[in-house]
C-alpha cells in the first residue's frame, strides 16, 4: 500500500499580499487626509487668535483715548506721537494708533485682510464695533471676528 502525500501551502499568495497592500494604502490615505485637516484647523485657529488679539488691542487704544473716540473710524496718519516725543492732540494720537494697528494687521494676518471700526452714537452710550475679516483657504466665505463694546458718551 502506498502512502498518500499531502502538501500544505505555507505563506501568503500574491493575491493576499495585494489585498493587504490595498487595505494599508487606504488607511494611509485616511491618515494623510486627517493630517491635512489638522493643519488647516491649526492655521485657522492661529489667525482667529491673532484677530481676537488685534481687535482687543484696538478696543484698549480707544478706551485709553476717550476724548478722540470718534476719530478712530478715520484712516491712520503718522504724526510722530508714539515714541516720537511730539506733543500731539487726542485726534493725532487716534490717527497714529489707527496707523500702527493697520500696520500690525497687515503684518500678522494674511493678504486680503480687511478691518473696520464702526461707531454708533447714542444718548449716553456709544457702541463701538471693531472687526477683522480675512480670507481662509477651504472656506467659501471670508472668516471674521468682531468685538463690540458700549462706552460712555462724549466726555
Amino acid at each position: 500500500m502506498s502512502k498518500k502525500i499531502i502538501y500544505r501551502q505555507h505563506g501568503f499568495t500574491l493575491l493576499e499580499s495585494l489585498i493587504a497592500l490595498v487595505v494599508l494604502s487606504v488607511g494611509m490615505l485616511g491618515i494623510a487626509a486627517l493630517y491635512v485637516e489638522g493643519l488647516k484647523a491649526g492655521r485657522t485657529a492661529i489667525y482667529r487668535t491673532t484677530a481676537v488679539s488685534l481687535t482687543s488691542d484696538m478696543m484698549d487704544r480707544i478706551r485709553a483715548n476717550p476724548v478722540a473716540r470718534d476719530d478712530y473710524e478715520l484712516g491712520g496718519a503718522t504724526s510722530g506721537c508714539i515714541n516720537g516725543g511730539n506733543d500731539c492732540t487726542a485726534t493725532e494720537l487716534a490717527q497714529e494708533d489707527r496707523l500702527v494697528w493697520d500696520t500690525e494687521v497687515a503684518e500678522r494676518m494674511p493678504a486680503g485682510t480687511e478691518t473696520n471700526i464702526e461707531v454708533t452714537f447714542g444718548a449716553n452710550v456709544d457702541t463701538y464695533a471693531i472687526s477683522v475679516t480675512w480670507p481662509e483657504p477651504g472656506y467659501e466665505e471670508d472668516l471674521d471676528y468682531t468685538i463690540t463694546a458700549d462706552l460712555p458718551g462724549p466726555l
